[in-house]
């Protein structure tokens, strides 16, 4: 009977478990870590160690498609950076609300473009909502009658119209924590003086056209 040589076997066998990988304990630990989820105001806030660093950064809160980084911080812990990040959310939006200016033919404090930008990647606005917008936009400091609004969306009724305009503003101004129902004439609809105001009246009939604020102009016109 052949005799087998069991020598290199052996030897190959203890290689091999020499050169196995190494233990998820024994690896760097500049690897990104889990990722950790959680919430602060309107913003998803993702936390976790990255490159030796514990990180923690905002994004817009699903089911938004709007993407992209609010903020971030650091710390030496995971605690410590989602706490940092807190404070910096809460200063900037001390900060936004500090810088809003209050529209004197309204009452209304009006957002930087910059929050309308965002309010608009946020809200889901109907189609007609952003055609009246976008129309609205495009009219500049002439504005647009009641007719042509109800028109640019798609509307035959004007009443319809202005209560989308309306509902358009309780969208953008309850994603910005901003009390949209207090100021202006509440028989134009709460939410309407959010987004602008009237134009000069040109008779007894006419309730003046309907003009955007620019700061809103500019951000519709570069996020639709």
């Amino acid at each position: 009977m052949t005799r087998y040589n069991t020598d290199g076997r052996t030897a190959t066998g203890r290689k091999l478990f020499k050169d196995k990988p190494k233990k998820a304990k024994d690896r760097p630990r500049d690897t990104p870590s889990e990722v950790q989820m959680g919430e602060h105001g309107r913003y998803q806030i993702k936390s976790g160690r990255l490159s030796g660093e514990y990180v923690a950064r905002a994004f817009p809160k699903p089911p938004t498609t709007a993407r992209g980084l609010i903020a971030e911080a650091r710390g030496a812990t995971e605690e410590a950076a989602i706490a940092a990040l807190h404070d910096v959310i809460d200063a900037r939006e001390l900060r936004r609300t500090e810088d809003r200016r209050i529209d004197q033919g309204t009452g209304s404090a009006v957002p930087s473009t910059e929050e309308y930008v965002e309010a608009i990647g946020q809200v889901v606005l109907s189609r007609p909502q952003r055609a009246m917008l976008m129309a609205l936009a495009l009219a500049d400091d002439d504005g647009l009658s009641e007719m042509r609004m109800a028109s640019a969306a798609g509307y035959k009724s004007q009443t319809t119209a202005n209560r989308a305009f309306a509902a358009a503003g309780l969208l953008i101004a309850s994603y910005l924590s901003v009390d949209a129902t207090s100021n202006g004439d509440r028989s134009e609809g709460e939410g309407a003086a959010f987004l602008g105001g009237r134009g000069e009246q040109q008779g007894e009939e006419d309730p003046g056209n309907w003009i955007l604020y620019p700061e809103l102009r500019e951000a519709v016109r570069s996020s639709f």
